[in-house]
C-alpha cells in the first residue's frame, strides 16, 4: 500500500459559522487552480477537511504547490482504507513503514468522525499500536515525544491514515475579502504588505510608478519579479505601470523641496484612487509603517490621506523593520527587494523633507500650480501586464 491521498486541514475557516461553506468552496477552487497542470489529481471536500486524490501524480509535488495556498493550516500524505478493523490495522502498519523507516518511537492517535464504527477511539488506538509493534523491530511507543505520530481518521467514506504533516500558511482563502490595489515599489516593505493582504483573503492588483530615464528597465523588471513572487501566493497579478516622469519633474520644479515628498505621495494616491475606481477596487494598500522613515509620521499620513476617500490598508503599520525583513526572507522577496535599482521615490529626493507637514500648507503649495493635466496624462498612460508565478519547486521529502 502507498499513499494515495493528501489530507488538507484548515484552521480559521472552521470558525466561520454560516459562511463556512463559501470559504471552503473558495479554498477548494484555489487548490484546483494551483494544481491544474496535474490533471489526474482531484480535490474533494468533506466535513472539516479537504482531500486530494493523488492518482498518477507525484504527491510531493502536489504538496509543494498546495502549501502556498492561504486558508490551509497543514497537509499530510494519507493512505485511504476501508473503515473495517483489519483494513485499518494493516493500513496503519503500511503507512508507518512508509514514513518511519528510521523511527525508533511512535504513538497512535485516532479520531472517530464515523460514529457507527463499533470501536471507540480509546479502544482502537492501543490495538493499532500493538499491531505495529508485532510487525516491526526495534520500535517502541512514546506518547510524549514520538519520532512518528500515526494519525487515524475514521470517516464514513473511508479511513485516512497519516504519519506526518507539512505546515501551511493559514489565513483566509484569497478572493474572500475583495480586491485591493497594492502600491508596489521596489523596496522591502510593499511586497510584505501585499503578502499580508493576501493572507487576509484579499486578491491583489498592483500599481507601480515608473520614471524613465531616471529609473531604468532593471528597476521595472525588479518590480515585475516581486509581483511574480507574490503571485505564487495569490495567483496571477495585474501590474499597472504608471508613467510618472513628467509629473515628478513638475513637482520638482514647482514645489518647495521640503514639501516635495509629501506632494509626490499625494499625487500617487490620486492616481491610484482613479485606477482603483476604474477597476472597481475598494481599497488601496501600501508598505507604510508608523515612524519608520520621515514620510511615515502620523502628520505625513494625515496630510497624504486628505486626497482620497478610499480605505488605505497598512498591514505593516505596527511592525519594526526587522520584523518586516524576516517576513520578506520567509516569503522569498528579500533578495529581489535589496537589488540596487532605484525606484521613483529616490528620484529628486530632497535632503530636508518635512516630517510633520500640515494639511493646509501642503494644499496651499499644490494650489500654486495646476497638476491636473499631468495627473490625467499619467492615468491615461498606464500600461497593464499580467504577472504569473514562477516557482522553483523544492523537494519536500524532508518536511514530511
Amino acid at each position: 500500500m502507498k499513499y494515495d491521498h493528501i489530507l488538507v486541514r484548515y484552521g480559521e475557516l472552521a470558525l466561520k459559522g454560516k459562511n463556512r461553506k463559501e470559504f471552503e468552496k473558495k479554498v477548494q477552487s484555489n487548490m484546483r487552480n494551483v494544481i491544474q497542470d496535474h490533471p489526474t489529481a482531484k480535490v474533494r471536500r468533506t466535513h472539516g477537511r479537504m482531500m486530494v486524490e493523488v492518482h498518477d501524480e507525484d504527491p510531493h509535488m502536489l504538496i509543494e504547490k498546495l502549501r502556498y495556498v492561504f486558508g490551509i493550516s497543514s497537509l499530510s500524505l494519507a493512505l485511504k482504507v476501508q473503515s473495517s478493523y483489519d483494513e485499518i490495522l494493516n493500513g496503519a502498519l503500511a503507512a508507518f513503514q512508509e514514513s518511519g523507516q528510521e523511527a525508533e518511537t511512535f504513538k497512535v492517535d485516532v479520531r472517530r468522525a464515523y460514529k457507527t464504527f463499533p470501536m471507540r477511539s480509546q479502544e482502537l488506538a492501543p490495538k493499532i499500536g500493538a499491531h505495529i509493534l508485532q510487525h516491526t523491530e526495534n520500535v517502541t511507543v512514546d506518547v510524549h515525544h514520538p519520532d512518528v505520530e500515526v494519525n487515524v481518521e475514521l470517516r464514513e467514506q473511508g479511513t485516512y491514515i497519516t504519519c506526518g504533516r507539512v505546515e501551511g500558511l493559514g489565513g483566509l482563502p484569497v478572493g474572500t475579502s475583495g480586491r485591493v490595489l497594492l502600491m508596489l515599489s521596489g523596496g522591502i516593505d510593499s511586497p510584505v504588505a501585499g503578502y499580508l493582504s493576501l493572507k487576509r483573503g484579499a486578491s491583489l492588483e498592483a500599481i507601480h510608478f515608473h520614471s524613465p530615464p531616471y529609473t531604468n528597465e532593471r528597476a521595472k523588471q525588479k518590480v515585475e519579479d516581486l509581483a511574480s513572487q507574490l503571485s505564487v501566493y495569490g495567483g496571477k497579478i495585474r501590474l499597472h505601470i504608471v508613467p510618472f516622469t513628467d509629473l515628478q519633474k513638475a513637482i520638482h520644479q514647482h514645489v518647495p523641496p521640503h514639501y516635495a515628498m509629501t506632494v509626490m505621495r499625494r499625487m500617487m494616491m490620486r492616481i491610484a484612487e482613479r485606477l482603483a475606481e476604474k477597476r472597481e477596487i475598494l481599497a488601496l494598500a501600501n508598505g507604510e509603517s508608523l515612524g519608520q522613515v520621515a514620510s511615515q509620521t502620523l502628520e505625513s499620513m494625515h496630510a497624504i490621506n486628505e486626497v482620497t476617500n478610499m480605505p488605505i490598508l497598512r498591514p505593516l503599520v505596527t511592525m519594526d523593520k526587522q520584523e518586516v525583513i524576516e517576513i520578506s526572507q520567509e516569503i522569498g522577496t528579500y533578495e529581489t527587494s535589496v537589488l540596487p535599482y532605484e525606484d521613483c521615490c529616490t528620484v529628486f529626493l530632497p535632503e530636508n523633507s518635512k516630517t510633520r507637514p500640515k494639511r493646509d500648507k501642503v494644499s496651499a503649495v499644490e494650489e500654486k500650480f495646476d497638476f491636473e493635466p499631468y495627473i490625467q496624462a499619467a492615468v491615461e498612460g498606464i500600461e497593464a501586464k499580467m504577472i504569473e508565478p514562477h516557482t522553483n519547486a523544492d523537494e519536500v521529502d524532508e518536511l514530511l
